[in-house]
């Protein structure tokens, strides 16, 4: 962080059009630096009259809340995949499907190095592929995944018969969750919300996240000791359905546009 560059709108903010424009000249041509920081300057003079926002204009401002409850849609889709079920108990679900103790231990690495290579590969495709394909695209990965692990779970023998393809598929929808859910997600928080609420959005976002992650991580281990593996799986396989219809439905695309025009385009479109 050492290395990193105030925001321009930060510097904008505090009048200092001059760093804010050599910030804005490291990632853009001169021209739209140029116009970028009439934008973000227009934008500082008017947030500084104003308040930053919070639960009080949530509750007053209609088309803020829908855009809040969408945030908090786009946070419990990147969680309700199931992902930190296998994060967290890989090592059992491996050890269920045949693997041996020791062996199930060995294969979850496995899980944890496509983990960090899939997502260089989402950072990648970010600068390059829109967010709501991309998202989509993910949910699709996941859910077809997610579908094989219960079958497989469901239908082959214990042993090295159901062992390996249920690792593969762990594998195959890490690739995708890591590489394509979870940096859009992110992404996208830090874009749908209005700047003078960004910071209060994101985090009460971030909490809905996270206390997702809670309750999944803590029914898990109840949910594959009441009704069985399958079932647990084609559980998260209807929510990754639900998940897939929501972003279709409801989540903005953001990419292509400057947080100040998309602004605009989300409030006309949730008014």
């Amino acid at each position: 962080m050492l290395v990193m560059p105030e925001s321009p709108r930060w510097l904008a903010s505090r009048t200092r059009f001059a760093e804010a424009l050599d910030v804005l000249e490291q990632v853009r041509s001169q021209q739209r630096a140029e116009a970028e920081l009439a934008e973000v300057s227009a934008l500082a003079v008017r947030e500084d009259q104003q308040r930053l926002g919070g639960w009080q204009d949530m509750k007053s401002t209609p088309w803020l809340r829908r855009l809040m409850l969408v945030g908090f849609g786009i946070a419990i889709v990147q969680q309700i995949t199931g992902v930190n079920t296998i994060m967290y108990y890989g090592t059992q679900i491996l050890t269920d499907a045949g693997f041996t103790a020791d062996s199930a231990l060995t294969a979850n690495i496995a899980n944890g190095v496509i983990s960090v290579l899939a997502t260089f590969v989402g950072i990648w495709l970010l600068g390059r592929v829109a967010r709501r394909p991309m998202l989509m695209t993910g949910q699709i990965g996941t859910t077809a995944a997610l579908l094989l692990i219960g079958i497989f779970s469901l239908l082959l023998p214990s042993g090295d018969t159901r062992a390996f393809p249920v690792l593969a598929m762990t594998v195959t929808f890490l690739a995708f969750q890591q590489g394509a859910i979870s940096p859009v997600t992110w992404l996208m928080l830090s874009e749908i919300f209005p700047m003078r609420m960004r910071g209060f959005g994101m985090g009460v976002a971030a909490v809905v996240l996270w206390l997702t992650n809670f309750v999944i991580g803590l029914v898990f281990p109840s949910l594959v000791d009441g009704i069985g593996v399958s079932n647990t799986f084609f559980l998260f396989v209807v929510a990754g359905v639900f998940s897939f219809t929501f972003v279709r439905l409801y989540v903005p695309e953001t990419k292509g546009h400057t947080l100040e025009t998309l602004e605009a385009e989300l409030r006309a479109r949730f008014s």
